[in-house]
């Protein structure tokens, strides 16, 4: 499958990803995760990577080339979204997510 048709297939999936808040998942063609992020609105922001490809940077453009699969977990709230997101950064050490690689926590506000 060329990086064209998967592309397209991933912006298909995103059609139907749902609409409330939650965590996605992106992975290789190892089925390794390369990338973890937290959404308030799944569907806008997982295809939001695939519809502004020229502003993106070149680790993103990186990213979206190398992504295979999408998987996404929904969360009760954005809250429970965030603390999702940084145990799984964590434990996966995911390569794209360089800012959390650390032991670091984020601030409660």
């Amino acid at each position: 499958m060329t990086i064209v048709d998967r592309l397209s297939s991933l912006r298909a999936r995103c059609r139907n990803m749902p609409t409330s808040a939650g965590i996605y998942r992106m992975l290789d063609d190892r089925g390794q995760v390369i990338y973890v992020g937290k959404a308030r609105h799944l569907r806008k922001r997982v295809s939001s990577y695939f519809n502004r490809q020229s502003g993106a940077t070149a680790k993103v453009r990186a990213m979206i080339a190398s992504i295979e699969s999408i998987e996404v977990t929904i969360t009760a709230n954005e809250n429970e979204a965030l603390i999702l997101e940084s145990n799984l950064i964590k434990e996966l050490r995911p390569r794209y997510n360089v800012v959390l690689r650390d032991d670091k926590s984020y601030p409660y506000i």
